[in-house]
């Protein structure tokens, strides 16, 4: 299965961000096993896309539920989660989408952007991302050979601008994945140290500034990360 080839769409996506099959420009024909890296190891929407069409997200929901992995929803697909207000202005002007996600939700945590509704959109709460990586990296409820795969690709993260250099160090390892949406940018993952203990952290993230590039919030993550696992690594 992970050999199997299949067939890809380019994405053609020329705005900031995406990487990957997103911004491929002619058709390719890709391993299973190689798209899982690119969704995962290098946070590539157009690989996981490709991952949801032979595994749909109604799929994936019940997988987590069969693990007794609860407050995590799989509702829709890569390509409904990234058709947001964005692709609807020039790169000069991406700061106007920023605004209609800010301030507009609902005291129930409804929101008129459909990605940002989370009776509507794929959400999760840190507990159950947490609870999520503690299967990952404690595997009694996943296969451990499963487990294992996407620890690996995990500490293969390409993206290490946010937590990374906080906890990246001789002795620590830091595995994770990152996510940026709208006003939102994410990331979890799991800290091993070389005296052999382990912490998860989710770092989940929501900035009141209308603007695409923000260092400021890109560095909130990693601020917040190190002072959970200082905490927990004194106590």
């Amino acid at each position: 299965m992970t050999r199997r080839p299949e067939s890809c769409s380019p994405g053609r996506i020329t705005t900031a961000g995406p990487v990957g099959l997103s911004r491929f420009r002619h058709p390719a024909r890709i391993a299973v096993e190689d798209l899982l890296y690119l969704s995962t190891a290098m946070s590539g929407d157009g690989a996981a896309a490709a991952l949801f069409g032979l595994v749909p997200p109604a799929e994936v929901d019940r997988a987590l539920v069969r693990a007794g992995l609860a407050g995590i929803a799989v509702r829709h697909t890569m390509d409904e989660l990234t058709r947001t207000p964005v692709e609807r202005f020039e790169p000069g002007e991406v700061h106007l989408a920023q605004s209609p996600a800010i301030g507009a939700r609902t005291a129930g945590r409804g929101h008129p952007v459909p990605q940002l509704d989370v009776g509507r959109a794929n959400s999760g709460t840190a507990r159950a991302r947490v609870d999520l990586l503690h299967a990952l990296w404690v595997p009694t409820r996943v296969p451990a050979a499963a487990a294992a795969r996407v620890r690996s690709l995990r500490g293969l993260n390409v993206i290490r601008h946010r937590p990374a250099p906080d906890l990246d160090s001789d002795a620590s390892r830091w595995s994770s994945r990152t996510g940026a949406l709208l006003n939102l940018r994410h990331e979890i993952g799991v800290v091993e140290h070389d005296d052999g203990s382990r912490y998860a952290v989710a770092a989940l993230t929501e900035s009141t500034v209308p603007a695409a590039v923000q260092p400021t919030a890109e560095a909130v993550p990693a601020r917040v990360a190190r002072g959970l696992h200082d905490l927990l690594r004194a106590g």
